[in-house]
């Protein structure tokens, strides 16, 4: 019996383990990446750890998510990770040099390697054949020092795709279409492989976006082949050394398998405020239009700018809309200024960001007040564009550029047959890397710069043998990371001073949650499905932490933050029997006896104001540890 693509990369790195579905297996990590958001907590944690440099093939260190500069904040953190980064060797991509997921698609990524990213959209570089995961910056941290990362065995969905998209039809469509069928759930303890004639038609960038906003879908990652179109781009990205073909075997077996066909598919667009709330842009255009943002880590690339300026180019935006465009990297926005593509863009009234992430995170250009905002980007959460009665529609570049010069959602395919948009892949990219730093040979030399907002993260106890809080609030399904550890503007420049933010800890669920928790010294946070969706950042599970969070019991965990909050000590309990969720209310007293032999058991007894329900915690032996340690510092610590 043969193996598909992600079996083949997984035996060459399993460590430990065997490839079944749903056990617990560890592999070694080739590559590492971290952003300014997640980095700074991630090196603090690299630090802790004591070791002098770190051991993978590359680890690189960028600065995109917090470039607007307000105050010193932002700058003290890139200056920190900078010189942590030079001393610890780590290549480090200055502000400016464009998104990570974009820049490591061109620069570093590998096909056949592992990359382990502090950023739930690192499975970019699944669209190059890596089998890329997103992860909490602690986990990433162990990663660099040399550390197995551990994971369930995902199970392996073929998504097979037959035939070619229709012009005006993109790979974001196919991706939406993905998450209409199955939800943001259902991904969840996957892997989607894609596979079928309609792979050799996508470009490098296109298969790129569908395995990025795979991330939505909760999968552990998604991958797709290594093959000519693959070696093309490397060649012409100066990488050709680096190629490595990775194809399924023809007799390989997956779990379960989805059909698209490419020539039946129509421009999608997920309405607020979830990416699988899909519809086809057909059933619903019209709608006049505030504002448009072009880019993110899901459609910069510079095959997408180049459809967005042939439909801008000789047009104008009218009045009533804002367009914004922020290019992926530095190579693509001097691709565009070379070519002239960018004075098109700028002719017909686009605004031209800073290559980085920009509006996807709300770091600037929040919508007006009841806005509607058409974005490229890959996720539409409620307030996560930083106006929380905003509504954001996720779109494709080509729905975005051909609704910005109309004022109102269209469907793009207006102007076939009017506008040429067939993009020809570049023989050479315009390869400049003198904005990646690379780290010294001299180490004891470097000196490591903190400033005054870098606080130390916060570190649990080892676990009691009773657990007693009160209930501090109770949450529907789908609560995502952004709703725990808010993000945005003011926000994000405090990433690393964890009190700080403790203040804004769930408030867009209950701006008194912060305070009740203080109060009360901690407690238990209840949950419906889904508990964590999003953001890999581990601050969800840090600020809890702070809080004095003992466990959250929850219907169901996104991967990410399950691992977050075992990596801090959090309990994360599954409700035994999913109606006992109502059972519960707000200030009702929960006690925990015997905790660590119930945990090392599985089967956790809670006493609930005299009742008791039962839930499960489904921890490895070594996850076991690392809560029984009060976190996987701790644990570190305890084994040397």
């Amino acid at each position: 019996m043969g193996m598909n693509v992600t079996q083949k990369i997984i035996s060459k790195h399993l460590s430990e383990g065997k490839m079944l579905a749903g056990t617990k297996i560890g592999i070694r990590i080739d590559q590492t990446l971290t952003q300014d958001s997640t980095g700074t907590m991630a090196y603090l944690q690299l630090e802790a750890m004591g070791i002098d440099r770190v051991k993978t093939l590359r680890s690189v260190a960028y600065i995109d998510h917090n470039m607007l500069q307000q105050g010193f904040e932002n700058a003290d953190d890139h200056k920190y990770i900078q010189t942590v980064a030079n001393k610890y060797g780590i290549y480090f991509s200055r502000a400016g040099n464009g998104i990570c997921h974009q820049v490591h698609l061109e620069r570093f990524a590998v096909p056949g390697q592992t990359l382990l990213g502090s950023d739930s959209h690192t499975p970019t570089c699944g669209g190059m054949g890596m089998l890329a995961i997103g992860a909490g910056g602690l986990d990433v941290a162990v990663a660099m020092g040399g550390g197995t990362y551990y994971l369930n065995m995902p199970k392996v969905v073929e998504v097979e795709l037959r035939g070619k998209l229709a012009p005006f039809v993109s790979a974001k469509d196919i991706i939406l279409e993905v998450l209409r069928r199955i939800s943001v759930k259902g991904g969840v303890g996957r892997v989607m492989e894609y596979t079928g004639d309609g792979v050799a038609s996508l470009s490098v960038p296109e298969r790129a976006t569908i395995a990025n906003m795979g991330a939505e879908l909760g999968a552990t990652t998604s991958v797709f082949p290594s093959d000519e179109v693959t070696e093309s781009f490397m060649k012409a990205q100066g990488r050709g050394e680096d190629f490595v073909q990775i194809l399924a075997d023809k007799d390989a077996v997956y779990d379960e398998k989805l059909v698209i066909e490419l020539d039946k598919l129509e421009p999608m667009i997920a309405l607020p405020h979830s990416p699988d709330n899909v519809k086809k842009v057909s059933e619903v255009e019209g709608t006049s239009v505030d504002q448009i943002v072009i880019g993110s880590c899901t459609n910069s690339s510079y095959t997408d700018m180049m459809k967005v300026a042939a439909i801008l180019k000789g047009r104008m935006v009218p009045p009533n809309t804002s367009l914004v465009i922020a290019p992926g990297s530095r190579q693509v926005l001097s691709m565009l200024a070379q070519n002239g593509a960018l004075y098109d863009m700028i002719s017909a009234g686009a605004r031209i960001l800073e290559t980085g992430c920009g509006p996807c995170i709300g770091m600037g250009q929040a919508p007006a007040t009841n806005g509607i905002s058409l974005r490229t980007t890959n996720r539409n959460f409620k307030g996560r564009c930083g106006t929380a009665s905003a509504d954001v529609y996720l779109v494709s570049p080509e729905t975005a550029a051909v609704s910005a010069v109309m004022g109102k959602l269209t469907d793009p395919r207006v102007l076939d047959g009017q506008v040429d948009i067939s993009v020809k892949m570049p023989s050479s990219y315009a390869v400049n890397d003198n904005m990646i730093v690379v780290p010294t040979d001299d180490p004891k030399n470097a000196t490591v710069i903190k400033g005054p907002n870098i606080k130390p993260f916060p570190k649990n106890s080892p676990l009691g043998n009773t657990v007693e809080g009160k209930v501090l609030i109770c949450l529907e399904d789908n609560i995502t990371t952004d709703h725990i550890m808010p993000s945005g503007a003011s926000l994000l420049p405090f990433r690393s001073n964890i009190p700080y933010l403790s203040d804004f800890c769930l408030t867009p669920c209950d701006e008194h949650f912060p305070e009740r928790a203080k109060q009360n010294g901690g407690g238990f946070i209840v949950a419906g499905e889904n508990y964590g969706q999003g953001s890999s950042r581990e601050h969800a599970a840090l600020v809890p932490l702070y809080l004095g969070i003992k466990g959250v019991i929850a219907k169901s965990f996104a991967r990410i933050h399950k691992s977050n909050l075992i990596n801090s000590g959090i309990l994360p309990l599954v409700f035994e029997n999913s109606e006992d969720y109502d059972k519960i209310r707000v200030g009702d007293e929960i006690k925990i006896e015997n905790a660590p032999m119930q945990i090392e058991n599985g089967v956790v007894a809670l006493t609930v104001n005299g009742i008791v329900i039962n839930t499960r915690i489904e921890l490895t032996d070594m996850e076991s540890s690392v809560i029984l340690s009060g976190g996987k510092i701790n644990s570190i610590k305890n084994r040397g």
